[in-house]
């Protein structure tokens, strides 16, 4: 005679069952044909190891092992990433010899690529070591920076997301974003010298055109007007475009794709801006009314009353 419990993990069992019958999208039965996200953090893990060489990886980098090092490196990568791009294609194409071909070309594409994303945040790092007076060096930059780690896994998943590789964009860049708060989707277009101070909250959509000599502060928005659109939206420009040498302030947040921050603008903390800003600009909240109460009126502390929030700007 079965026990309760028995009869209790019978019963939900067939609950789970007949949920999978009725919600077939969200479960995989072959797995081994599932892309491995495991896989596709070491291969982050790997590249980071091959552009940062000796900074990453745990073994010490001799002068005359450097190619034996990337001969090393590049065979494992070369393997995982058209595996996993393998399975990515498998999602879209039907056809197993044109995914296998499709999945070496765009593995060899990809890996060309990393010289000049090596030099990008070779400059990326220059403007972290510029803009930050904390900083004591690129070394502790390198190897302690979120932002310059957030940059690193963008500029690597928007190569793969000009290559059409499905998936496997996002998942990097997400695994970045729960790493270090900065939310990069690998469609935005980034210039060089671009900077992310300390970094946190900083949210960048899909269309975003980010130019040359960006400064972005921790809690940054730059989003779309409304999603009410839904996939009738996706191949419109959603997301503003910020041209060279902009900075902008914590807490702001700039919507639209066709807003346009020309050169040289600076955005102060928390405005809210929905249409273009004239090239240099200097845009700010209206200075805030402080108000202070003593405790001795019968307050239990300051209390700070603001005016509504606006916007302003001024030519430089």
């Amino acid at each position: 005679m079965a026990s309760s419990t028995e009869e209790s993990i019978h019963s939900l069992v067939s609950l789970m069952v007949d949920s999978y019958h009725k919600e077939p999208d969200i479960i995989k039965i072959e797995t081994n044909k599932q892309i491995n996200k495991a896989i596709v953090i070491d291969i982050l893990e790997d590249l980071r190891r091959l552009i940062f060489a000796g900074f990453f990886g745990g073994k010490r980098l001799r002068e005359d092992g450097i190619e034996y090092f990337v001969g090393e490196v590049l065979e494992s990568l070369i393997y995982n990433i058209e595996r996993q791009i393998r399975r990515a294609l498998r999602t879209q194409i039907h056809d197993e010899q044109k995914v296998a071909s499709d999945a070496c070309a765009k593995t060899r594409a990809f890996l060309e690529t990393l010289p000049r994303i090596r030099h990008l945040l070779a400059l990326d790092v220059d403007s972290f070591l510029d803009g930050d007076p904390a900083a004591a060096g690129k070394e502790e930059i390198i190897l302690s920076y979120p932002g310059i780690y957030a940059i690193m896994v963008s500029r690597l998943a928007h190569e793969l997301y000009l290559l059409d590789v499905p998936l496997i964009p996002r998942m990097m860049t997400e695994h970045a974003h729960g790493l270090t708060g900065i939310d990069i989707h690998p469609g935005a277009e980034i210039g060089h010298h671009f900077f992310l101070d300390h970094g946190t909250g900083i949210v960048v959509g899909e269309t975003t055109i980010i130019g040359n000599y960006v400064k972005i502060y921790q809690g940054v928005t730059l989003g779309a007007h409304s999603t009410r659109g839904g996939r009738a939206l996706r191949d419109i420009k959603r997301h503003p475009t910020i041209e060279d040498h902009v900075t902008i302030y914590s807490g702001a947040s700039i919507f639209g794709g066709d807003t346009v921050i020309g050169e040289g603008v600076v955005i102060g903390s928390n405005a809210f801006i929905t249409k273009s800003v004239p090239e240099r600009t200097r845009v700010s909240i209206r200075d805030p009314e402080l108000q202070f109460k003593s405790d001795d009126a019968g307050d239990k502390g300051n209390s700070v009353d603001f005016k509504q929030d606006e916007f302003w700007y001024y030519v430089i």
